[in-house]
């Protein structure tokens, strides 16, 4: 999902009350063959929803649970999606909000399900007082929560089969971005930017387990070992530039404009082994801001920066 402040950004990533471009693949529109629609049998379970028959008026809240729902084949089921929902371009995308969502404003859209990933102002028992069925998905902490929200969806929309088949793609497309990397006798280290304020995540965070995949070390781990920051720690310019990074990567490309180039411009920052090395890694923020289905593009991203990096 977009971001509008660092802060803001971290409460959306851990909304449990979570972070997510180049050549990749396009896993995320690809439309899986049908076969598991037709089939789809209903009433079906998930959690506290059921649904008495297939859902045509999907309104969802989140931009993470939009890109899924597009992926799994369920698109043309979707009738609105939140002001924060910009992929795939085809959403119905309306001014309705995720940060704030009002229930007088979701019900005018006759929605049949709504897709929550936070239960701000406690929207879900609003909801469901006014009928309305709600399935709250919150921001992943494990790739196993992304792939368990993608089956959950699938079931509630009669994609269950093209669900099914999209995370063993993604399972496998991750297996081989990583079986083959480079075995190296000292990790390389990182810092991954949230934005310009040099707010950061840690190994704790779905990001910082995005990162480990790859076999790098987190220099935030230290400003939030006691994980009183919740995994979303701010670091100082003293105590990146003392950590010497070997890479930076940058969610905050869009949103705040930086680049390499911004970045080797800051006090101190020249001497920093990624800027001194060319490996300052500009990232896609929605893709690193998301933990749907092209999360295996930022696994690309990642593995093909350090691997340019000789063991």
């Amino acid at each position: 999902m977009s971001r509008r402040t660092p802060r803001l950004f971290a409460a959306a990533l851990a909304a449990g009350a979570l972070l997510l471009g180049g050549c990749a693949e396009k896993t995320s529109t690809d439309t899986p063959a049908a076969g598991g629609s037709a089939a789809a049998a209903f009433p079906v379970t998930v959690g506290k929803v059921t649904l008495e028959k297939r859902p045509e008026k999907i309104v969802s809240l989140s931009p993470t649970a939009t890109e899924m729902l597009f992926a799994i084949g369920a698109g043309k089921q979707v009738t609105a999606v939140d002001d924060q929902s910009n992929y795939p371009p085809e959403a119905p995308k309306t001014d309705l909000s995720g940060y704030q969502p009002n229930a007088e404003a979701i019900a005018g859209r006759n929605p049949d399900l709504v897709v929550l990933a936070n239960d701000t102002n406690k929207i879900v028992d609003q909801l469901t007082t006014l009928k309305i069925p709600v399935l709250l998905s919150p921001a992943a902490t494990t790739l196993d929560d992304t792939y368990q929200e993608l089956i959950d969806l699938g079931k509630l929309t009669g994609h269950q089969t093209e669900a099914d088949a999209l995370t063993t793609k993604m399972k496998d497309d991750i297996a081989s971005l990583t079986k083959d990397l480079p075995k190296r006798t000292t990790k390389l280290t990182y810092y991954h930017e949230l934005g310009p304020e040099l707010y950061s995540v840690t190994s704790k965070t779905f990001l910082g387990s995005i990162y480990a995949l790859a076999g790098l070390e987190n220099i935030a781990d230290p400003a939030d070992a006691d994980g009183k920051q919740g995994g979303y720690p701010q670091l100082s310019q003293e105590v990146i530039v003392k950590a010497n990074p070997d890479f930076v990567f940058l969610a905050d490309t869009k949103c705040c404009k930086q680049n390499p180039d911004t970045v080797k411009a800051r006090s101190g920052w020249a001497g920093i082994t990624a800027v001194k090395n060319n490996q300052v890694v500009a990232l896609d923020d929605d893709i690193a801001s998301r933990w749907g289905p092209r999360v295996v593009d930022l696994v690309r991203a990642i593995v093909a920066a350090t691997a340019k990096v000789p063991a």
